[in-house]
């Protein structure tokens, strides 16, 4: 499951991913109030499990019949998921299930990224520099890195 947040004033849009047991209600419903403030604007497609999200201002958009109804639309995290599945085929080529956060984690930070302030693509190699600047006074255990700490959960 995605949430992305649009930039505001020209700024990045930032995206949440999840992995979710499946697409009925409750498992999308409580992701979605648990991470978007009510009161917020909201724009999903027309699957039937987003129907009652009362407390949002909620703008649904039928693929069916168009993909843009004004500010109503949800092309910003379709072009998220369009990435996603191109590394996935170009790059890594299969992925395991029990991994696919790491993946997600991984295209989230590249699509938060992107772009520097004044709107300029950045490559991979700024993007790696930035990460390196996060990481100064953080340690990371070879039990953290392979799974073994059971403090950590996905």
């Amino acid at each position: 499951m995605g949430i992305l947040e649009r930039g505001k004033d020209g700024k990045q849009s930032k995206v949440r991913t999840k992995i979710v047991a499946n697409r009925k209600k409750h498992a999308l419903q409580s992701e979605v109030r648990k991470h978007v403030e009510a009161g917020s604007a909201l724009y999903t497609d027309d699957l039937n499990s987003y129907r009652g999200l009362t407390e949002f201002q909620h703008g649904v958009v039928d693929h069916a019949v168009e993909y843009v109804d004004g500010k109503v639309h949800t092309n910003g995290l379709e072009n998220f998921w369009s990435l996603l599945k191109r590394s996935i085929n170009g790059t890594y080529v299969s992925v395991e299930p029990f991994h696919l956060f790491r993946y997600l984690d991984e295209q989230s930070y590249r699509y938060k990224h992107r772009k520097d302030d004044e709107g300029n693509l950045l490559n991979d190699g700024q993007r790696f520099d930035i990460a390196v600047r996060q990481i100064v006074g953080k340690r990371l255990t070879w039990d953290r890195l392979t799974g073994k700490d059971e403090s950590i959960t996905a």
